[in-house]
């Protein structure tokens, strides 16, 4: 009876949000809550299912991005961006996607959009187009530079976890393929955009003669942010090493930056995306539910029985079945329900290593196929609705799909030529 419950309360969750009938941080609260209600899960167990570290580094992040922001600094960032690609919007749409794809290999993907959408917003204002496809090209590009690294994404943080891979060998054996795929997006960006990057000559000339000196409003408190920031990121780096959480040290340098400054909290912490958050918050209680119940594992054992064991096959079919999940839920719980079962495709014959990449690229690229695919994509859509420029539901579904298979596809021929044949 539970999982008719769990199953019918989903569908009519997602479908609230996917349709946006309903706001969808009260319909993934809804959905999530009346989880609890009906007795699938205890609220012992959505509570414990809320993952505070997302929560808390997402807030540390906007704090600190705030605060940088109040100063002029986005600005200055964008008009220099956008004289850099000389006003060409796709050359800037190229220039801000790469520089994503580094930082959310780096960084984790969540933070670098947090500090990056201001600008994207900024810029497309400058050269008077819609952020929307900035936007979307941003999400896109945080999910795919993410996916190279072990600190890159969250699923990546927990494979490496349970298979003892270090930072080389996320980086030798996905750096590669994330390359490819990069390259890839940068086409499918301006196929997919076509006809709505072009500006005027007059426009280019305009964002050309900006003088980003005057746009700084406050240069001390810029100085003083960023280096709090670089604090910060150089934190996130070695955060393990000394014992702390990413949101301990993402909440650490917001409080200090709040100390140092002798900045007011009270308008920072007003400005902070909390409708991004109690999402986040539904959304880990609503997919706990479908977890308890057994949805993802019995995936997965059919997943062993449609392959019949064969591991080119099974190891395929994993990449697929990830990259499929992970479009529909939350691709951090999704790996944590995966890991164990992947033990055991080993444990049959599977060939391991394989698999722990399968799985990775599968819930990292299977992200960008709908906004609610990945913690970066729901952190921008709230960004940019708040803006006022909404990225509805269907409209990045038709682009993500495209993106994902051909970055499935391309994650295909390289775990084949590279491991299974």
């Amino acid at each position: 009876m539970d999982a008719w419950i769990a199953g019918i309360l989903f569908l009519l969750t997602y479908s609230a949000i996917a349709t946006e009938r309903v706001d969808k941080t009260v319909a993934a609260l809804a959905g999530g809550l009346l989880m609890i209600v009906f007795g699938v899960i205890t609220q012992e167990q959505a509570f414990e299912a809320i993952d505070l570290n997302v929560i808390f580094l997402l807030a540390g992040m906007m704090a600190l991005a705030n605060i940088l922001g109040r100063t002029g600094f986005f600005a200055l960032v964008g008009i220099r961006a956008a004289k850099l690609a000389g006003g060409r919007p796709y050359l800037l749409m190229a220039l801000l996607a790469t520089i994503t794809a580094i930082l959310s290999a780096l960084l984790d993907n969540v933070t670098t959009v947090v500090l990056l959408a201001p600008v994207t917003l900024y810029v497309a204002t400058v050269l008077g187009v819609s952020p929307i496809p900035f936007l979307i090209a941003l999400i896109f590009a945080s999910n795919v530079g993410g996916a190279a690294t072990l600190v890159g994404d969250p699923p990546n943080i927990l494979i490496g976890s349970a298979s003892g891979l270090d930072f080389a060998a996320f980086l030798t054996n996905l750096g590669p393929v994330i390359l490819v795929v990069f390259g890839a997006l940068l086409v499918l960006l301006r196929t997919l955009f076509h006809g709505t990057l072009e500006v005027n000559e007059r426009v280019r000339e305009e964002v050309m003669a900006l003088d980003e000196s005057e746009v700084i409003s406050d240069a001390r408190t810029m100085r003083l942010t960023l280096a709090v920031i670089g604090l910060t990121i150089g934190g996130f780096l070695v955060h393990r090493q000394v014992g702390l959480e990413a949101a301990t040290v993402a909440l650490l340098g917001a409080t200090a930056l709040l100390f140092v400054g002798r900045i007011d909290p009270a308008p920072v912490l007003r400005e902070i995306e909390w409708p991004t958050l109690f999402f986040f918050v539904g959304l880990f209680m609503l997919v706990e539910g479908i977890v308890e119940v057994g949805f993802i594992e019995a995936a997965a054992d059919l997943l062993l029985q449609a392959t019949g064991g064969d591991p080119t096959v099974t190891v395929l079919g994993l990449l697929w079945l990830s990259g499929i999940i992970s479009a529909i839920v939350d691709n951090i719980p999704y790996t944590a329900t995966m890991i164990p079962l992947v033990r055991d495709l080993g444990a049959q014959g599977i060939p391991l290593e394989p698999s722990w990449w399968a799985l990775a690229l599968g819930a990292d690229l299977g992200g960008n196929a709908t906004i609610v695919g990945a913690s970066a994509n729901v952190v921008v859509a709230n960004l940019a609705a708040k803006a006022g420029h909404p990225i509805g539901f269907r409209t990045f579904l038709r682009y993500g799909v495209v993106v994902t298979v051909v970055s499935l596809a391309i994650s295909t021929v390289y775990l084949w030529v590279r491991y299974l044949r």
